[in-house]
């Protein structure tokens, strides 16, 4: 039902232009965005809130801000999993990007 519900909602040419828009736009305006934007202000994971402990993803938005201004050790002191997460985020994006286009890429992914 759901699957139906969306495949509607991408069927109108007006929301795919927003979409590929936002895809598009998003990654830029991270990039143009100082690598240390992110670097202040309380965490939002819910592991230091409630119980002060860091989790496998804590400093992962930081690191991945740092890798995108090509900044690798910085992006290596916040998370060492940015190394794998990274590149598994690239491959979604332009899969994303691809497929609103009618291109099948990666169909192992």
């Amino acid at each position: 039902m759901v699957k139906i519900m969306v495949k509607r909602f991408f069927n109108h040419n007006i929301f795919k232009i927003i979409f590929i828009v936002g895809l598009l736009l998003g990654p830029l305006i991270l990039f143009v965005l100082p690598s240390d934007y992110f670097d202040q202000g309380q965490s939002a994971c819910l592991s230091v809130v409630f119980f002060d402990l860091e989790c496998y993803g804590c400093g992962m938005t930081r690191a991945v801000m740092h890798l995108m201004h090509f900044e690798l050790f910085k992006a290596l002191e916040y998370n060492k999993l940015v190394v794998l997460v990274f590149p598994l985020l690239l491959l979604w994006w332009l899969k994303l990007v691809f497929s609103l286009f009618g291109k099948k890429i990666l169909k192992w992914f």
